[in-house]
């Protein structure tokens, strides 16, 4: 019977397991405090300082902008999932809009000819251009402003966290 192997080099694999030992033996040795760490260039590492607080930062103010936008958390959980199934999320009133729907059905109920009917009429129309306003606002700036930092800290933030992981590994 003759199985054909493949190109299998002895001295590249112990010389690839002594430099695993090697590097293990250093870790284990800079853990306990027996010998110095490597340290990073100064430029390196204020370019690491400078990539953390930009996650940080960015991380932050994309969830802050997100509650203020949608206040309610259950709405925000929901629209989350809705975008990671790729499902269109569901259109919903603002508070704006609900005000305005329940002060032009008020209006409507005390008579357009009696003048607190044509008042609540008057402002329930205004409170639903509001809220049109608002969620034309809302729809905007998830495109133009969450979006593109989201897209940041799935794409460029995460190739350096990699890379730094990487890097951190090799030292």
């Amino acid at each position: 019977m003759n199985i054909n192997l493949p190109n299998f080099n002895v001295k590249n694999l112990i010389k690839e397991a002594g430099h695993s030992l090697s590097r293990a033996v250093q870790l284990t040795e800079e853990k306990l405090g027996t010998t110095e760490r490597t340290e990073y260039d100064q430029e390196f590492q204020t370019l690491a300082e400078h990539a953390d607080a930009t996650k940080l930062w960015t991380e932050k103010i994309v969830k802050n902008t997100e509650s203020v936008l949608v206040p309610n958390a259950q709405n925000r959980v929901e629209d989350f999932i809705f975008e990671k199934i790729d499902k269109s999320k569901p259109q919903r009133l603002s508070n704006l809009e609900h005000l305005a729907l329940d002060m032009i059905e008020a209006g409507g109920d005390f008579g357009q000819d009696v003048p607190y009917g044509q008042a609540l009429i008057k402002v329930g129309q205004a409170e639903q251009k509001l809220g049109h306003c608002e969620r034309d606002f809302i729809g905007s700036t998830s495109i133009c402003f969450t979006q593109p930092l989201r897209i940041f800290l799935e794409g460029d933030m995460k190739i350096i966290t990699k890379e730094r992981g990487l890097l951190e590994s090799k030292r």
